[in-house]
């Protein structure tokens, strides 16, 4: 997962024709470290995901202007577009990150046909 450390960064990334995650997390999240175990293989198994990460703290702009809400949280973006979320406050389990995945590849397909 690239972490990305400013604005411009995560502007440019969601620019892609791409499907691209954004993770947004902290340091101090332990649920955002309940997902740390799994996400490699979650990462692997949708590799035609390019996976990014928001560190909340480190760049408060973006994840305010994302109407970031509780972390760890996914929001999926192609061409600059949100496409879906799974944005709350709950600890998310592998099961529904990858039902979240699941529906973003979905969406992504069906606008880029």
């Amino acid at each position: 997962m690239r972490q990305i450390t400013s604005k411009a960064d995560f502007t440019e990334s969601i620019q892609s024709p791409k499907l691209v995650v954004a993770v947004f997390k902290a340091d101090w999240c332990g649920d955002c470290k309940y997902i740390e175990p799994f996400m490699p293989d979650v990462e692997q198994k949708y590799n035609q995901i390019e996976f990014i990460e928001i560190d909340v703290d480190q760049l408060e702009e973006v994840s305010s202007e994302q109407n970031i809400l509780g972390i760890p949280s996914f929001v999926a973006y192609t061409d600059g577009r949100e496409l879906v979320r799974f944005v709350n406050k709950l600890r998310k389990s592998r099961e529904e990150i990858e039902q979240f995945l699941d529906r973003a590849v979905e969406v992504y397909n069906a606008i880029h046909k």
